[in-house]
């Protein structure tokens, strides 16, 4: 639409339409009234004295050029570029902004748009189900699990007494663990794998931040194409026979406050400057601070202590895989 648009500094100047070095730069709203009038201007002058809409190129970590104005736009291609969290927000529907819920919806919404990285917790997130629920009961000890579990998730209980009573009441064999798996495969959330997806197709960097075990999350990393690197978890530790002996305290998320703590480390080991945390818990909450926006996710549970609190709360995964989809800018 915009190939016939060709705008002289010299002779043209229009409301919201700022010229630099002979380069003509729109404000959201001047360049809404362009696309949509589709304005042909100057258009028999000689090529030579035309100066044509200026591009920027996504900002990129650790480039010395200036990283351009959200504001401002150019192009119809750029148009994710320019969008702030009010104009992502307003871009849903009219019904769809009334079921949307959160302390700042439209700060998340431009903060998913513009991350780095997000960091997703694994059980009741990424997949329908707790995973040490789900090897408690291969071990016939559900129920005495579950409870600590719900403890846990709720933020009665700090994190790292949790998980110590959790494994010493299954105290799980290696062998155990892999049995668990075989028989019960973990179930992706619905809409997990197309989100993770848009965003690894935009430059997004995605982690996996956990209180569950790291043996039964790399099979889950896997399946989604994300290193081990990117996992942060715990490490349930054994003896040269397999049998369960204790687990590895130096992991972050094996005490308290470990999320945030995960994910200041994941911003000062790569430069981030803007990361996301996507999760259903209460420890997953705590991410925010360092983390720039928490997306609470209560498509398998609803805990009232993290749609509280969530900047932004979703049922499922549509409304971001919307977001990254029109209007990411990583690349």
């Amino acid at each position: 639409m915009l190939r016939a648009l060709s705008l002289t500094a010299a002779k043209h100047s229009y409301s919201g339409i700022a010229f630099t070095n002979g380069k003509a730069a729109c404000t959201i709203p001047a360049a809404r009234t362009l696309l949509t009038s589709a304005y042909t201007v100057n258009n028999n002058n000689d090529s030579s004295s035309n100066s044509h809409i200026h591009h920027h190129h996504p900002w990129k970590l650790h480039q010395t050029t200036t990283k351009p104005s959200p504001r401002s736009f150019t192009s119809s291609s750029s148009l994710s570029l320019a969008a702030s969290g009010s104009d992502i927000l307003a871009s849903f529907s009219a019904d769809a902004r009334d079921q949307f819920e959160g302390t700042n919806i439209a700060g998340a919404m431009e903060a998913l748009a513009h991350a780095d990285a997000v960091c997703f917790d694994v059980d009741s997130t990424v997949i329908t189900e707790e995973g040490i629920d789900v090897l408690a009961a291969s071990l016939g000890k559900g129920p005495a699990v579950s409870a600590w579990t719900l403890k846990a998730m709720e933020g009665d209980t700090k994190f790292e007494d949790a998980l110590a009573a959790r494994l010493d009441i299954m105290k799980p064999s290696r062998d155990s663990v892999t049995k668990c798996l075989a028989a019960h495969p973990l179930q992706f959330s619905p809409g997990v794998e197309p989100l993770i997806e848009e965003l690894r197709k935009k430059g997004v960097a995605v982690y996996l931040i956990s209180g569950g075990f790291r043996s039964m999350i790399e099979p889950i990393a896997k399946q989604l194409g994300i290193s081990k690197t990117n996992i942060i978890a715990n490490t349930i530790e054994y003896d040269a026979d397999g049998a369960y002996t204790g687990f590895d305290r130096t992991e972050l998320t094996s005490r308290d406050m470990g999320k945030p703590a995960a994910v200041q480390s994941i911003k000062d080991l790569k430069g981030y400057t803007k990361v996301i945390m996507v999760g259903d818990g209460a420890t997953d909450a705590q991410a925010k601070p360092p983390a720039d926006a928490f997306i609470g996710f209560g498509g398998v549970s609803v805990r009232s202590s993290v749609r509280s609190v969530a900047c932004w709360y979703v049922r499922d995964f549509e409304g971001m895989i919307d977001v990254v989809k029109r209007f990411g800018t990583k690349s």
